[in-house]
């Protein structure tokens, strides 16, 4: 028998009416299940919901939930290093997860088949930079480690590097902030610097440089709407151990302008942390045996309070790690500090190795992370699912493929 187009129709809006009616899981209310329960999640998980019903993937794939569930993410210190799996040269960058009910502390969140240098992290977007073929010029590229988006910059290599990713709130664009050496006006060379919107087909728009000499900038901290640096100096090993009252740059994103902030007097090589709301600062002393740690306690009105002065446990990290195949590193250990449960930890690593020791200077925990170079970064990763229309602009945009593994 033949049906009409008209027929079918109150049969499908009795389909739709029913699908609206029935809950999302039976017993609870929709809005609790949605903005209760699976906002939650880690990404991991809500990917693995979305598979199961069609009408759980509907809920949680609008942008409001989407940045909801961004917002509730926990924000994770990042590391990266290198390893050889059957002779094939891997690149993992990882989340440490320090929260006490972690099984497991050092998290995998990608697996890249060449290697990287991070430059920025921005709403769980992570700038990346690599040395162009045939060593003129670096390239740099986006990506997302959770939804497995990547995608370079147009154009040939540039003589640009980034430092510093940020959402320009007044026009909703995800910006670039990049630097490249001048010798304008000044025997000793300047930093110039510009901003580049994600997906404009623009060259980067120069808006100056800071008032200072030539520096090497860390990976950038953000806070209230402004990046944060402590920038250290071409200086030899004894002038960087020298203290001096060098200040904080910040960059405001919303005026894309540079100041300054006072810092306390602190060795030359110091370096900022993000600490909940506010940020820190921490230095070693010369044999890297002590760790003195400065807090912002007003932002205003740029107050630092010294903290903490933590002595390292040497000999215990000594005796335990002797005749290991990395004892011959423990002399050369990094140590950073991140923020967690309220309070501060101190990561201590060589080798292969990543120890956790506590403001007190008890050794609390380690383990053997396996990678080769390990290095651990001050500014940190909160995963998101959103999605970005910037990305399909940029040149080579992937999803789930090389340089993804």
């Amino acid at each position: 028998p033949h049906y009409s187009r008209t027929s079918s129709q109150p049969a499908a809006m009795a389909e739709a009416a029913t699908a609206a009616a029935t809950p999302l899981l039976p017993g609870l209310l929709d809005d609790v299940f949605i903005w209760e329960i699976l906002v939650r999640l880690d990404p991991k998980s809500l990917l693995r919901c979305r598979a199961v019903r069609r009408a759980w993937r509907r809920a949680t794939s609008t942008r409001r939930f989407l940045l909801a569930h961004h917002a509730r993410q926990p924000a994770f210190p990042i590391a990266d290093g290198d390893q050889l799996v059957l002779g094939v040269h891997l690149h993992d960058i990882l989340a440490f997860d320090l929260r006490a009910a972690a099984k497991a502390h050092l998290h995998t969140v990608a697996r890249l088949d060449q290697d990287f240098y991070l430059e920025a992290s921005c709403d769980g977007l992570l700038v990346l930079s690599t040395f162009a073929k045939g060593g003129s010029g670096c390239c740099i590229s986006i990506c997302n480690p959770v939804t497995r988006e990547h995608a370079s910059l147009a154009g040939p290599p540039w003589d640009f590097t980034a430092f510093g990713m940020y959402l320009h709130r007044p026009t909703g664009e995800y910006r670039l902030l990049l630097q490249r050496g001048s010798n304008r006006d000044s025997p000793e060379e300047q930093i110039d610097c510009y901003v580049f919107p994600l997906g404009s087909d623009q060259p980067p728009r120069y808006i100056g440089w800071p008032d200072m000499e030539s520096v090497v900038f860390n990976l950038p901290i953000q806070l209230r709407d402004n990046l944060h640096w402590y920038p250290y100096y071409h200086l030899s090993e004894s002038e960087q151990l020298q203290s001096e009252g060098k200040p904080v740059i910040v960059f405001d994103t919303v005026a894309e302008s540079f100041r300054q902030m006072h810092a306390p007097i602190v060795p030359t090589k110091s370096y900022l942390f993000e600490m909940d709301d506010t940020i820190g600062i921490y230095c070693n002393d010369g044999d890297k045996n002590t760790v003195s740690i400065w807090v912002l306690q007003n932002y205003e009105s740029e107050v630092w309070d010294l903290k903490y002065r933590i002595r390292l446990p040497v000999e215990e990290i000594r005796g335990q790690f002797e005749g290991c195949n990395d004892y011959r590193d423990v002399n050369l250990w990094d140590v950073d500090v991140v923020s967690g449960d309220g309070g501060v930890l101190l990561l201590v690593s060589f080798g292969r190795w990543v120890l956790h020791i506590d403001t007190d200077g008890k050794l609390i925990d380690s383990f053997y992370s396996g990678l080769l170079g390990l290095r651990i970064y001050e500014c940190r990763l909160k995963q998101s699912l959103v999605q970005h229309a910037f990305f399909p602009a940029l040149e080579g945009y992937v999803v789930n493929a090389s340089p993804f593994i």
